[in-house]
């Protein structure tokens, strides 16, 4: 599969955050937009995902693909995680083949045990982001999409996570954003045009 942004423009209370922006994704990329904030890295990303549309420019698939749409595994800025339930629960709710016992198998690659099961709001906030993580690469998906994906995570813990996130992407595309390239030096970094 191949997605194709063409001429890609956004404007938000009348300033171009986005403007004639092209890329190409193809399977197997893996790709960097790094940039200050306001660049337009998050609203690049939720223009792939299909939570935003562009003002102009236009989203394609090109290839042997069956779909109009494609599905997006994703972590956001934020953690957007069920505060109120376990990081098991929190990978188990990505799809009715994917089981809390399930979820504890990938979750104890970076997790203790005993802190699969317990509510995600008594957990500190590099643990919180592990879980985004793993639920955004458990997610039945044809691409994955990081938006600041190692925000709170330490050196340590940021080589293993990426290890994880390009051994659970497989063949897929993986398109993180960032403010600085820190951990994506393997990625192919694409320019985004900064509008004043």
């Amino acid at each position: 599969m191949t997605i194709e942004l063409a001429d890609i423009t956004k404007v938000y209370d009348g300033r171009k955050v986005l403007d004639g922006f092209n890329l190409s994704i193809s399977d197997e990329d893996r790709i960097a937009l790094v940039g200050p904030e306001g660049s337009g890295k998050t609203t690049l990303l939720r223009i792939l995902a299909g939570l935003e549309k562009p003002d102009k420019g236009k989203i394609t698939l090109l290839g042997d693909y069956k779909h109009e749409n494609f599905n997006v595994g994703m972590v956001f800025a934020e953690n957007r995680l069920l505060e109120d339930f376990s990081a098991a629960e929190n990978l188990a709710i990505t799809g009715k083949y994917f089981s809390e016992n399930r979820a504890r198998e990938e979750l104890v690659k970076f997790l203790p045990a005993d802190k699969c099961d317990i509510p995600v709001k008594l957990l500190d906030a590099e643990t919180k982001r592990i879980v985004a993580i793993v639920r955004a690469c458990v997610y039945p998906s044809n691409i994955l999409l990081l938006d600041e994906p190692f925000r709170d995570v330490s050196e340590d813990m940021r080589q293993r996570a990426l290890n994880y996130i390009l051994e659970s992407a497989g063949h897929k595309a993986v398109v993180a954003a960032q403010r600085d390239s820190g951990g994506l030096e393997s990625f192919r970094e694409a320019a985004l045009d900064m509008k004043e």
